[in-house]
């Protein structure tokens, strides 16, 4: 390594689509350190199945990709910043095919299919696994160049702005983070000149979740302790179909499924139920049919329900869904004769760290992207493969932004190391199992598909009692892992239920039971701390 990571010119805090392409783009002219919390390859972006959304079809426009975003969206969208991510697209996955993602293609053309909400077939795709390929591409490069340092397993703490400088300021400049390093079990300070949250989502706040064990809304949470706006966290995505299995918590049958013929049938009656909700069926967007799901398993008592595509020829669907036929049959399920037992699961945070078009967040030298921000792109609810578009768009656009304003970045002042001299070893790690477990179970419970004004009102009653819980154990005891996503995980979950508070209709995402209509004007729930 040939520069001291802990003193960079750019710090990225996750590893992830939106973290890495920052980086390569910063690494021409810089050093970068990348610090991600487990490995490298730990974050959602490995997972994502699907694709990418690109207008790549003859035929298909712009402004037929930008009109998807926004009626999924339920108008919430910035439209100047959906058309800002479209018309970058197909570049975006240039890029990526240059970076050796070996893309499906069909002849000389990318190979492309559709899914829910989408008006043409533009999802450019690496099978029915995606993520993975771009992940390993991305690290792949990250690795090779020599001004991009990797660290793995540094679990950030929180973000050290100006309150944290010797000399204290409260100018709220942010010069860098506090991580834990999960080999020594000690704190350390990496300070640079601009910092980029890359962390992803906080869908692990709830029982159910796509989202892998590390979401725990980490960037969120100390974005906002350190002065950022946030906005928009009522919009909880949940996956209408994630496979059903005691065993297997975070299996997702991808939206591709339905968009190749999938039906989800009811168990009990044997009746295919889409149409009754919705007269774009298995096809309409994903809040719709998780509702439909989610209505058929309270009026019926089931546990999931059905999703079948074993009418279709088989080797159709192990052509398509090569990864997922080889998964579900170890678990004793042949997709191409049997229906997969599916129910709804969180699975993406459309809300988050308020950003403009270049990334950037409130406090100077602060930046967002992926799904960490709220950037305008995904409104209400997010359209099926906008997601790692987005990384790959403004990932680029913060990196852009930096290295044009460099001259005027300063370079960090000297920062008080961590402070660790009051507190002793924790004597309890089962109260960390506990809260998790309860905040989980309550989110789900109060705050999930269907809400009403009671069941919020109940989980922010919990909130309060567990953050004063959280908070005394925090300031006696030695961090660990486990607490610092705890005490994330119960800052997001806060700031979700605050925000779905104060939205008093339906839209999108957030279905209410006490407003159930949409108001006539679209306005994002913009927290302020």
């Amino acid at each position: 390594m040939s520069h001291d990571p802990h003193q960079t010119d750019i710090l990225i805090i996750g590893s992830g689509a939106a973290g890495l392409t920052a980086a390569l783009h910063l690494a021409e002219r810089f050093r970068v350190t990348v610090l991600a919390k487990g490995a490298l390859n730990e974050g959602s972006t490995a997972w994502a199945q699907g694709g990418i959304a690109a207008v790549l079809e003859p035929g298909d426009t712009f402004e037929n990709h930008v009109e998807d975003t926004m009626v999924a969206g339920a108008g919430l969208n910035d439209r100047a910043t959906v058309e800002f991510v479209v018309e970058g697209a197909p570049a975006a996955i240039e890029r990526l095919a240059a970076l050796g993602v070996p893309f499906n293609m069909d002849g000389e053309a990318l190979h492309l299919t559709r899914e829910g909400g989408h008006s043409h077939r533009r999802i450019v795709h690496v099978d029915d696994a995606t993520g993975w390929a771009v992940q390993e591409a991305l690290i792949r490069a990250a690795r090779a160049h020599p001004n991009i340092a990797l660290l793995p397993d540094m679990v950030a703490v929180d973000l050290a702005t100006g309150r944290h400088e010797q000399r204290y300021s409260g100018a709220g400049n942010v010069w860098g983070v506090y991580a834990f390093n999960r080999a020594t079990d000690c704190v350390e300070l990496f300070t640079a000149r601009a910092t980029i949250l890359a962390t992803g989502g906080a869908g692990r706040t709830y029982l159910f979740s796509t989202a892998p064990r590390g979401a725990t809304g980490d960037g969120i949470a100390m974005a906002w302790r350190a002065g950022c706006r946030v906005s928009n966290m009522e919009f909880m995505q949940f996956h209408p179909t994630c496979l059903y299995n005691l065993e297997v918590k975070n299996f997702l049958i991808t939206e591709a499924v339905r968009g190749e013929g999938g039906k989800l049938i009811n168990p009990t009656t044997g009746k295919n139920f889409m149409p009754y909700y919705d007269p774009r069926a298995e096809l309409a967007p994903r809040d719709i049919v998780a509702r439909a799901i989610d209505a058929e398993v309270k009026r019926f008592g089931l546990d999931y329900v059905h999703l079948d595509i074993s009418h279709m020829d088989p080797a159709f669907v192990r052509g398509h869904f090569p990864n997922i036929h080889e998964k579900l049959l170890g678990l004793g399920i042949d997709m191409t004769r049997q229906p997969i037992p599916v129910v709804p699961a969180q699975h993406y945070t459309c809300g988050g760290v308020l950003i403009d078009r270049d990334g950037r967040t409130d406090l100077p030298g602060l930046y967002a992207v992926g799904e960490v921000s709220q950037s305008g792109l995904h409104g209400a609810n997010r359209l099926a493969s906008n997601s790692l578009l987005e990384c790959f768009v403004f990932g680029e656009a913060a990196a852009r932004d930096i290295a044009a304003r460099w001259a005027d970045l300063p370079p960090p002042p000297a920062i008080r190391p961590w402070d660790e001299s009051r507190v002793t070893d924790s004597d309890e790690e089962v109260v960390i199992k506990q809260n998790w477990t309860e905040i989980r179970r309550f989110m789900w419970n109060y705050v999930g598909i269907v809400r009403s004004t009671k069941r919020l009102e109940r989980a922010r009653h919990r909130i309060a009692m567990l953050t004063e819980e959280v908070a005394d154990y925090y300031g006696h005891f030695r961090v660990t892992a486990d607490l610092i996503e705890l005490r994330n995980l119960l800052q997001s979950a806060d700031l979700i239920v605050r925000s779905a508070l104060r939205r008093k209709e339906s839209r999108g995402l957030h279905y209410t039971l006490d407003y159930p209509a949409t108001a006539p004007e679209a306005v994002d729930t913009i927290l302020v701390p």
